[in-house]
């Protein structure tokens, strides 16, 4: 039996272990593979206060602080979570109770399923231009998508000094006053086309781009690609239990990280706040696991 079970070891899972932790409630993450932290896969982390380097390592030092704080850390994939009377019971490979439940289990950035994408994530390829624009500045980038997300992406990349193109594979799905910005940018748009693979040494140094209309590739040099084809969020685990979810499966929360649920709480990119980012994610932790201490220890 677990006061706090915090399903994903992201950066929102980890904040809220260290404060639940801290606030004296035996406390357990459940860390997992799939999907992996977003964060894992940054190779450059330059927009976390006080925190200079890659993804990985700001999580093994959020990974360190939990474990410190007395939190109990356990690979394992939780597939489904249920009432059982007062508390909740949390499948697994075994079968946990605890008696209020954070979910932090974050999303998955939607892979474009070009050639040499894996290869290049970090190396050029890149699923969030606010993490990592800044990078660029000066250089020539690629956005490949064709709706808000991608054009929202490309005028930011351009006002902060880099030189876009926006490849999308179809007319572009947005407002006619997006397009306007796009237009008052002079930024390049091509549609109806593919990105059909990524190519250089150590880092991307080229696009290849097939052009559906002209029915001919052409090569883009560039020195990255930012995917911007949407976020799948992983809340598949809270199905059974009555958690609300909006239309892209997002869990809907309070200013306060409550569900509808009594006892459940949630944190970071599986939910439907406004900005995906580590430091948003590690607030929606620190709140979560201070609603949840109001929870089991005021009923509130």
């Amino acid at each position: 039996m677990f006061e706090v079970a915090i399903v994903g070891g992201g950066p929102a899972g980890l904040t809220a272990a260290i404060y639940s932790a801290r606030y004296g409630l035996k406390t357990i993450v459940f860390e997992t593979f799939d999907p992996v932290s977003q964060l894992s896969m940054a190779s450059k982390i330059e927009n976390y206060p006080g925190f200079e380097g890659s993804g990985i390592e700001l999580l093994e030092k959020m990974k360190e602080q939990a474990l410190k704080a007395g939190a109990e850390i356990r690979m394992e994939k939780i597939e489904k979570i249920l009432k059982k009377d007062e508390n909740f019971l949390l499948i697994g490979e075994s079968e946990y109770e605890a008696r209020a439940v954070i979910i932090a289990t974050g999303g998955k950035h939607r892979s474009a399923g070009f050639e040499n994408e894996d290869a290049f994530i970090g190396k050029g390829i890149s699923y969030c231009a606010t993490c990592d624009g800044a990078l660029y500045r000066g250089k020539k980038v690629i956005v490949y998508g064709s709706g808000k997300e991608a054009v929202s992406d490309a005028i930011y990349l351009h006002d902060i000094g880099c030189d876009v193109k926006l490849i999308s594979r179809s007319p572009l799905r947005v407002e006619k006053a997006m397009i306007d910005e796009l237009s008052k940018r002079r930024v390049e748009i091509v549609t109806n086309a593919n990105l059909r693979r990524v190519e250089g040494k150590k880092k991307v140094e080229k696009a290849i781009i097939f052009l559906r209309d002209k029915k001919e590739e052409v090569t883009i040099e560039c020195d990255a690609v930012f995917v911007a084809i949407g976020m799948r969020p992983a809340t598949d685990v809270v199905a059974e239990l009555g958690v609300e979810r909006d239309v892209m499966g997002y869990i809907k929360v309070d200013r306060e990280q409550r569900t509808n649920v009594p006892g459940v709480f949630a944190a970071g990119d599986c939910c439907n706040n406004p900005l995906k980012q580590v430091v948003t994610a590690c607030g929606d932790g620190a709140i979560a696991a201070f609603s949840a201490y109001k929870f089991l220890k005021e009923g509130t």
